[in-house]
């Protein structure tokens, strides 16, 4: 290789890391971008039913369906549903021990329980239809699903609702935080759904083309009945094609900031492997949508790209990947870029470049979200979040291995559902409600609640206000 094609090269790749940083920088702008309904409020009802899936969730379950009760349903009451799906530990004593009308608890046992989340979402779909029918109310329906370890904020369903107003919207994702995040993985993760996450769907509610998560999703009964007796599917990410489908079939999907869903996170890093690689792989079976999605004309070309980007990026990480590790490795022995002292680093300026561009695309991004976590939600210490961000490369890492872990347990066909497991809750966790928002009552009789100041810190009491400093308003 001569000295001006070993330049040309050191220059390409120097701009293919910083494209890198450059794309989150771009991303992270819209984080700022608040999705607001687009018709105002309607005063004519929805019935919300939140749909609970349980596997052995006997220490989260108590406390995830006391939250789901006590929301602040608009002019109706809510309603649970738990699938006990063949629970082998206290959960149905849990269960049993909350005494509440408004509570349905359907058990399954082997061989029909154990078939993954969307088969459990599904009986709990007919049976919400059943009653949909019978009371005449299938138009004004709307299945909420939270996950055995969520917390919706007190406001959750009245932001949904406004979201509904609009005839054509089909289904709203929720923001999904982290309530144990002061372990360094579980901020990391946060920092991954309430800014990444949060971000990349402000982005695609303006496209159109919102994702469905598992926690905190909601849509119309009316669009499942479409699907038949099954709208989930045995995908490992159930939720992920169901936003496919319901794109495919006209639905608009739009994204709620303002009323969110707390979830545990994973803070061993096996089982967080685990639970990734369940993820990677629910991608990687979901690729044979893309030429449905590019001959639906229901998606438009912005929306397709986006779709093409979401669906197509697990399986361009495996070569990704290997690139990056050819090109460590070729950059380690001086062959790609030049070493200092090497014949070829006369010059120095590819040195400093490439040096340059590999530390902005190693630290760039991990440093940026961590400034945009404590910059914009205010729940956590600088140390801590600069901290998170110098961990952020390794974190990615650990995505990376977990996408070549699925891609092998897709070719051997292995697609049995690995549940993740769930950790002791010292004390119920609380969403921290948004300042300043007035929450009306859901039906009559009830006890008119305003909340304003601050909202509260990682679900504890709130902090009480500094002399000196000026208030402000934190985001969820």
């Amino acid at each position: 290789m001569t000295a001006g094609d070993h330049s040309a090269w050191s220059w390409l790749l120097v701009a293919l890391l910083l494209a890198w940083p450059a794309h989150n920088l771009v991303l992270a702008a819209f984080g700022f971008r608040v999705p607001r309904p687009r018709r105002p409020p309607s005063r004519r009802p929805l019935h919300f039913w939140i749909i609970v899936p349980a596997l052995n969730e006997e220490l989260v379950v108590g406390n995830t369906v006391r939250a789901a009760l006590a929301l602040d349903a608009p002019y109706t009451p809510v309603r649970v549903l738990v699938v006990d799906d063949g629970s082998d530990d206290r959960t149905p004593e849990v269960l049993a021990a909350i005494d509440d009308p408004r509570l349905t608890v359907l058990r399954r046992d082997l061989p029909d329980a154990r078939q993954g989340k969307g088969v459990a979402l599904n009986v709990a779909y007919r049976r919400i239809r059943e009653i949909a029918k019978r009371e005449r109310t299938t138009d004004r329906t709307v299945l909420g699903v939270i996950d055995g370890d969520g917390r919706g904020s007190p406001n959750l369903l009245r932001e949904v609702s406004a979201f509904f107003a609009d005839q054509a919207v089909g289904a709203v994702q929720c923001r999904v935080r982290i309530h144990n995040r002061r372990p360094v993985l579980g901020l990391l993760q946060d920092i991954e759904l309430a800014c990444v996450a949060d971000a990349t769907q402000s982005l695609r509610d303006l496209v159109g083309t919102v994702s469905l998560g598992g926690n905190g999703q909601f849509t119309r009964l009316r669009e499942l009945i479409r699907f038949g007796d099954n709208p989930w599917s045995e995908c490992l990410v159930e939720d992920l094609e169901l936003g496919l489908r319901l794109h495919l079939a006209g639905a608009r999907i739009r994204y709620c900031r303002t009323g969110w869903v707390t979830q545990q996170a994973v803070v061993d890093s096996r089982r967080l492997l685990r639970q990734r690689t369940r993820w990677a792989q629910g991608n990687l079976q979901c690729l044979g949508y893309v030429p449905r999605l590019a001959h639906s004309p229901a998606v438009g070309s912005v929306a397709l790209l986006d779709f093409l980007h979401c669906l197509l990026t697990p399986w361009a990480t495996i070569p990704l990947s290997a690139l990056v590790a050819v090109v460590l490795g070729l950059t380690c022995s001086g062959l790609v870029f030049p070493t200092p002292g090497s014949p070829l680093a006369a010059a120095g300026s590819e040195v400093w470049a490439a040096g340059g561009a590999i530390l902005a695309a190693a630290v760039g991004p991990g440093l940026l979200w961590a400034v945009v976590h404590r910059g914009r939600l205010r729940d956590a210490r600088w140390g801590r979040c600069l901290l998170a961000g110098l961990c952020y490369p390794a974190f990615l890492l650990l995505g990376v291995a977990a996408t070549w872990r699925a891609l092998v347990r897709h070719l051997l066909r292995r697609q049995a559902w690995v549940k993740t497991e769930r950790l002791v809750e010292t004390a119920e966790p609380v969403a921290p409600p948004p300042a300043g928002v007035v929450f009306t009552p859901a039906r009559p009789g009830m006890r008119l609640l305003r909340l304003r100041g601050r909202a509260e810190r990682s679900g504890a009491a709130a902090d009480e206000r500094r002399p000196g400093r000026k208030r402000r308003r934190p985001e969820a």
